[in-house]
C-alpha cells in the first residue's frame, strides 16, 4: 500500500535519478578517502625511510670518525705514535679483502700524519691476487721515496706469504716470530681436468667458441701442447715480476743465491732470517719499545657495514618512491577520464 496511489511517471524517473545522483556522489566520497588514505599511508612510509636513512648516515659518519685511532687505548692520531696498516686475510678486489684502493688510502694517511713515527705493515695473510700485491708494493716504494724519514716496517704474525710476503719485501725491514711461515715465492693457477668422469657420467661439453684458444683450460677437455706451453710462459713472466720485486726491495739483504728461495717454498721465520727472507724476530710490542712510543694507530680502513646498507636503501628508497609517482599520477590520469 506504500505505492499508492500511484506516482505520476515523471516523478518515478526523477526519484530514480536522485537515488542514482547520491549513489555516485557517495562513490566519489568513498574513493577520495581511500585515495586520500593510501596518500597518508605513503607519505607516512616516505618520511619514515628518510628517518631511517638520516639514522644510518649519522652512524656511517660516527663509524669513520672513530676509524683513525687505537682502539685499546683512544689514543687520537695528533699524538706521536706507530702508524699501523693491517694486512690480515685473502688480497683481492673485493671490499671485504685487502684490497689495494683502500689500503694505499690508509698507507698515505699513514705516511702524511706528522704525528706517526714510522709505519707498521701488521701482516697475517696467505696472499692472493698479484695485481693487488703489486699496486700495494709500488705505493710503499713511492710514499717511501716521499716520506725518506720514516721508515716501514712489515711485521709478520702467523703467516706472510705469497702476495703477502710481495707487500711485505718493500719494507725497510721483515720482524717476523720464530714459527712464522713466511715466503712461497711463487705463482699458481689452479686447474682440473674431469674429461674421464664427464664421459662415464654422459656428459656432453657444447661450448662454442670464436677463437681456436678461447676454451683454453676447459675442465672437459685435455690441454694441447701449445696451449700448455702459453699458459706456463704466462705464469713464468708473472713470477718473473714477484722475483724481481722481491729482489729490488730486499736488495743485499738477501743472503742466498739458492734458486730454491724463488721455487714457491716456505720457511719458518727462524729459517727465513737465515736466508735473509726476513730480518729479525718481533712484533709490533717490542718495535714500539724500539721506537720509544708508547702509542699505535690503527689507519686500516675498513668498509663500513652500514655504507653498503646505506647503498642498498637509497637503491631501493628510489625505485619505491619511482613506484609512488607511477601509481599517483596514473589515480589521476583515470580521475580525470572519468
Amino acid at each position: 500500500m506504500s505505492d499508492w496511489p500511484p506516482k505520476p511517471q515523471n516523478e518515478v524517473q526523477n526519484s530514480n535519478n536522485k537515488t542514482g545522483q547520491e549513489w555516485q556522489i557517495l562513490e566519489k566520497v568513498v574513493l577520495a578517502s581511500v585515495e586520500e588514505q593510501r596518500r597518508s599511508r605513503r607519505w607516512g612510509i616516505f618520511f619514515k625511510t628518510l628517518t631511517f636513512l638520516y639514522v644510518l648516515f649519522v652512524l656511517v659518519l660516527l663509524g669513520r670518525s672513530c676509524s683513525v685511532s687505537d682502539g685499546a687505548s683512544g689514543t687520537s692520531s695528533s699524538s706521536p705514535h706507530l702508524a699501523v696498516v693491517n694486512i690480515i686475510g685473502t688480497i683481492d678486489s673485493g671490499s671485504k679483502s685487502v684490497n689495494s684502493e683502500d689500503t694505499n688510502k690508509a698507507l698515505t694517511r699513514a705516511f702524511e700524519s706528522k704525528s706517526s713515527k714510522a709505519v707498521a705493515l701488521n701482516i697475517n695473510s696467505p696472499g692472493g691476487s698479484p695485481v693487488q700485491s703489486d699496486e700495494i708494493w709500488q705505493e710503499i716504494r713511492y710514499l717511501k721515496k716521499q716520506h725518506p724519514d720514516k721508515r716501514v716496517y712489515a711485521v709478520i704474525g702467523d703467516m706472510g706469504a705469497s702476495g703477502a710476503y710481495y707487500i711485505a719485501s718493500a719494507a725497510d725491514e721483515i720482524i717476523v716470530n720464530p714459527s712464522s711461515l713466511v715466503g712461497s715465492i711463487g705463482v699458481i693457477m689452479p686447474n682440473y681436468g674431469i674429461t674421464g668422469l664427464a664421459q662415464k657420467l654422459g656428459i656432453e661439453d657444447r661450448t662454442l667458441t670464436s677463437g681456436d684458444n678461447k676454451d683454453i683450460l676447459s675442465m672437459t677437455k685435455p690441454v694441447n701442447a701449445a696451449q700448455r706451453a702459453h699458459v706456463q710462459s704466462v705464469l713464468d713472466n708473472v713470477h718473473a715480476h714477484f722475483i724481481n720485486a722481491v729482489k729490488e726491495g730486499r736488495g743485499n739483504r738477501l743472503k742466498s743465491n739458492d734458486p730454491a728461495v724463488f721455487s714457491g717454498l716456505f720457511w719458518s721465520g727462524e729459517q727465513a732470517i737465515k736466508l735473509g727472507v726476513a730480518d729479525r724476530t718481533g712484533n709490533l710490542q717490542t718495535l714500539m719499545r724500539e721506537l720509544k712510543v708508547d702509542n699505535k694507530v690503527d689507519y686500516t680502513i675498513e668498509r663500513n657495514p652500514f655504507e653498503t646498507i646505506l647503498g642498498r636503501m637509497g637503491s631501493e628508497f628510489g625505485q619505491g618512491v619511482a613506484a609512488s609517482l607511477s601509481q599517483h599520477l596514473q589515480t589521476e590520469q583515470q580521475a580525470k577520464l572519468q
